[in-house]
């Protein structure tokens, strides 16, 4: 028995026969081909940028860029207009006075000794005499001119007192009236001009002018004018 089952165990197996395949199959391999097709191509290595040329040393770059460039012959140059330069911002009134201080600090010329009132306006230069200053408070100078400023704009009346001054004294004058009413027809009635005057009598070109000043007693005009005391 163990003999019969020897014989067996020694036996091949049968190999098992092959399928024949169909005799044509035209759509063999097929999917792969097209899983194949669907994958996107690789791009292009990019292409290596072009050396940069060496620095150019300003001395040739300024020949390259003159290059067949001529001078004008003699006659034919033309002037190139400069553009003008911007007109100068105008000042307002008070700066112009504040200024007008610091020139005159500059100069050595200290400011007025100002004592005013709603009524009464008085000044006097540095190192006046105040007896001198009481005096022509008091109308003791005869009066060698006037001016009325009534009806004036405030430009026109500053004008006309450089003017009146400078011209007064050029002729030796001392002593001058300055007649700038009270303001009663002005809006609001401010005597706009007796505060401006007591400003550029003590200021500026004016105040370089004058010596001292003093609102007028009632017989030349009380608090509608001022005496002027001017310099030699």
């Amino acid at each position: 028995m163990s003999t019969g089952m020897a014989k067996r165990s020694r036996r091949e197996p049968k190999p098992q026969a092959r399928r024949p395949g169909p005799f044509h199959a035209p759509f063999r391999g097929l999917g792969e081909r097209l899983r194949g097709e669907e994958t996107p191509p690789s791009e292009p290595a990019p292409l290596p940028l072009p050396p940069e040329p060496p620095p150019r040393a300003e001395e040739d770059l300024f020949r390259v860029a003159m290059e067949g460039v001529r001078p004008l012959p003699a006659g034919h140059q033309v002037e190139v207009p400069r553009r003008p330069p911007p007109p100068p911002r105008g000042i307002s009134e008070e700066e112009g006075e504040v200024l007008a201080c610091l020139a005159d600090l500059c100069a050595g010329i200290g400011p007025f000794d100002i004592s005013d009132t709603s009524e009464y306006i008085e000044g006097s230069a540095p190192g006046v005499d105040r007896r001198l200053v009481r005096r022509l408070r008091k109308g003791e100078f005869s009066m060698q001119a006037h001016l009325d400023l009534h009806g004036m704009t405030r430009d026109e009346a500053r004008l006309a007192v450089e003017r009146f001054v400078a011209t007064a004294r050029g002729r030796g004058l001392r002593s001058v009236l300055l007649i700038h009413g009270r303001g009663l027809n002005s809006k609001d009635q401010i005597p706009v001009l007796k505060q401006k005057l007591a400003a550029w009598l003590k200021r500026g070109r004016l105040g370089q002018s004058v010596l001292a000043f003093a609102t007028a007693r009632p017989c030349d005009g009380g608090a509608g004018a001022v005496y002027v005391l001017l310099r030699r």
